[in-house]
């Protein structure tokens, strides 16, 4: 879902930005996209090491020390010594908000747009790749989709875009219905009543 940022955060996404275009050019600044996503995902799934991220009692040497054990073969040595330098700075807590503005930065760079994709049940690579062609034809970006899952939806697609919803969902679709009936209902009495009264006249 969308994080909101701020100008530090902005300022230390541009940063890294730099560097990884300086590094590698596009295929770099991927690299760095995706590997942070993947530590702001483990940010919010794992609670032990949000804890060992933000705790007030953990000094910043021994956090360094746990960053580079828990990272240290599983992302590039950019991202490690970036996560290493917001901890030195006491800015880990601007992680994800810094996660966010990169991404807005390749997003911008590269045509690219982030999509939530949300259905009833979880779906296959075959449903994503159709969802993802149809998004990519109508807006002519290539969408980066973030799937979840929301039973009470009932079947169909709920698409987050943005600030934008776009609601293709069997609950929401059965609501608009309902509605409809009841409108039509309610316009059906007082087109009976309308006819009473001019017969009656």
């Amino acid at each position: 879902m969308a994080t909101q940022t701020d100008t530090l955060s902005q300022i230390y996404a541009t940063s890294l930005y730099e560097l990884a275009e300086d590094a590698g050019g596009r295929d770099k600044i991927m690299e760095i996209a995706d590997e942070l996503e993947q530590v702001c995902n483990l940010l919010q799934e794992d609670r032990q090491f949000r804890e060992m991220l933000f705790s007030p009692v953990i000094d910043a040497s021994r956090r360094a020390g746990a960053l580079e054990r828990i990272f240290g073969n599983r992302v590039t040595d950019l991202v490690l010594r970036f996560l290493i330098i917001l901890n030195r700075k006491g800015r880990l807590g601007h992680l994800e908000s810094i996660q966010a503005a990169f991404d807005q930065m390749v997003q911008i760079a590269f045509g690219r747009i982030e999509v939530d994709v949300i259905t009833a049940l979880e779906i296959d690579d075959e449903a994503r790749n159709r969802i993802g062609e149809r998004i990519k034809q109508a807006l002519g970006k290539e969408p980066v989709m973030h799937s979840f899952t929301d039973p009470s939806i009932i079947g169909g697609v709920r698409l987050r875009i943005g600030d934008e919803m776009i609601d293709g969902s069997v609950a929401t679709r059965l609501r608009r219905m309902g509605a409809a009936l009841q409108k039509r209902g309610s316009q059906d009495i007082r087109s009976e009543i309308g006819r009473y009264l001019e017969d009656g006249a």
